[in-house]
């Protein structure tokens, strides 16, 4: 065989890959078909993480890739069959001041107002929010209007969002099926199967998969949302780490407290153990779209996002732990949503513990506080679950789920399915904020507060059980270690 006989046979032999559609594109099409990525990644035979790494632009290879293909081809020859008899199109069936049925909280606004994910004039709202209903209005737009808040230099018009690698997780159908799968039941009973039984062996399995798990209940939760996410936003630098095992600039206020002196005498102090804070701290205020820059001294109630400000003093250290935990630095620092509105909280009135704190700048987008609420209760759910049918398995891979969920939406490896930095810090200063108003509420029921660490541990003294209730519910606490501290005054005289 010559050398040219060899090429034609290479040549014959090759295949050229099958085109795939963008990324954007892939996970629509699934999602309009009301396909999750689980059942997917079964037919495919692949794990619902690597469908989930292909609609972020990972790209397959080999057969996979050809069934992956026939699958895209399918789902847009259906949905281009289908056309307006089984598309919902909210922006259509809105005419004359009628919102469309099952779309509670929507309003036609009487003149366009910016949309909180896109910036751009939008004509209605959800739950007071503007926001378009359609993505493709939302990605679109007028050509000559930039986005909000881009820096200096950034593209603008309908591709600004593409060209920063913006990916907008879409809202979902509108309607939730009668009986929504339990995903994390259907996981466990799984991976017991799969290891006969071995609860080790499966709880083992569990935990190492618990963020793919995690990200596709949290795409599940997601369907029939009021909101559209932004899933990679642009962040300005302040929420980009300085070095590679640096941190960015963001404080997250962290408690690291102990009373400076207790009352003469002998006392015994009870460790409490909260559970389940970052559970807890999923309700909280989380921007929905790119952060935009603002200055000047008002807070937006219907914003969220990170704040810079010059910090009040803090005159109640010997009984009560500064609301931004142990910072030794003087100056201005960038707090997050959280930590400023227990701080303006505080100013006010009703508390009157310390100045207000004023704000230099910011970087906020429209939030709400409920976008992971059906997320969280589905974790609650199956942990209350858990505990009450001593199931440890279930147990935790839950702890798993939501632990390394918000340890890993920042700068991670790990989970290349959301990168929102802004939400990892809101959500883990949201444990600290609970923490310290449990500190607070032991110090008004009467208690002595002895310490308080990071996000669940607090130690006090006096009859705790009369404020807090004892359990394993994420509404209460256990005892984790029981402890004396001074010493009993003398009787005798000199």
């Amino acid at each position: 065989m010559t050398d040219f006989d060899a090429i034609d046979a290479l040549l014959a032999e090759a295949k050229q890959e099958v085109p795939l559609p963008p990324a954007e594109e892939r996970r629509a099409l699934r999602e309009e078909l009301n396909v999750s990525r689980t059942q997917l990644a079964k037919v495919l035979d692949v794990s619902a993480s690597t469908v989930g790494g292909w609609e972020s632009g990972r790209e397959p290879s080999g057969e996979v890739r050809e069934k992956y293909a026939y699958f895209l081809e399918g789902a847009r020859t259906k949905l281009t069959a289908a056309g307006s008899a089984d598309q919902v199109d909210p922006v259509d069936d809105v005419a004359d001041g009628e919102v469309e049925a099952g779309l509670d909280d929507v309003d036609v606004l009487s003149e366009p107002r910016p949309c909180v994910l896109c910036g751009r004039p939008a004509r209605h709202q959800v739950e007071g929010f503007p926001q378009h209903l359609d993505a493709a209005d939302c990605a679109g737009g007028d050509p000559a209007r930039p986005v909000p808040s881009a820096p200096e230099g950034a593209p603008s018009g309908p591709a600004a969002a593409t060209a920063r690698g913006v990916k907008v997780v879409p809202v979902g159908r509108r309607v939730q099926p009668a009986d929504p799968p339990d995903l994390i039941a259907s996981a466990v009973a799984a991976a017991l199967d799969q290891h006969s039984g071995d609860v080790e062996a499966a709880t083992a399995a569990l935990v190492k998969r618990a963020i793919p798990d995690a990200m596709a209940l949290l795409d599940h939760s997601r369907k029939g949302g009021r909101y559209d996410v932004v899933a990679h936003p642009w962040l300005p630098d302040i929420l980009r780490k300085q070095t590679a095992r640096g941190a960015d600039q963001i404080w997250e206020a962290r408690p690291k407290w102990t009373r400076p002196e207790l009352p003469p005498g002998e006392h015994e102090v009870t460790a409490l153990d909260v559970n389940g804070a970052y559970l807890s701290a999923l309700k909280t205020h989380l921007p929905l779209g790119q952060l935009e820059h603002s200055t000047g001294g008002d807070h937006d109630r219907r914003r969220a996002g990170v704040h810079l400000i010059t910090p009040p003093g803090w005159d109640h250290d010997a009984y009560l732990p500064n609301p931004l935990g142990s910072r030794d630095e003087p100056g201005p620092v960038w707090v997050t949503e959280p930590s400023l509105r227990l701080l303006l909280r505080l100013s006010g009135p009703k508390y009157g513990l310390c100045d207000p704190p004023e704000i230099h700048e910011s970087w906020t987008s429209g939030a709400t506080e409920n976008l992971l609420e059906k997320f969280r209760i589905a974790l609650k759910d199956a942990r209350d679950r858990a505990i009450a049918e001593d199931d440890e398995v279930t147990l935790e891979y839950v702890k798993a789920m939501y632990s390394k969920f918000v340890s890993t939406m920042g700068e991670s490896n790990y989970n290349r399915e959301l990168y929102r930095a802004d939400w990892m810090h809101l959500i883990r200063s949201q444990a600290f904020v609970n923490l310290w108003w449990k500190a607070h509420r032991a110090y008004d029921e009467g208690l002595t507060v002895v310490r308080a660490m990071g996000t669940d541990e607090l130690h006090v003294a006096g009859d705790w059980r009369a404020v807090f209730a004892e359990g394993r519910g994420v509404t209460e606490v256990k005892v984790k270690d029981v402890y004396a501290v001074g010493t009993e005054p003398s009787n005798g005289s000199g």
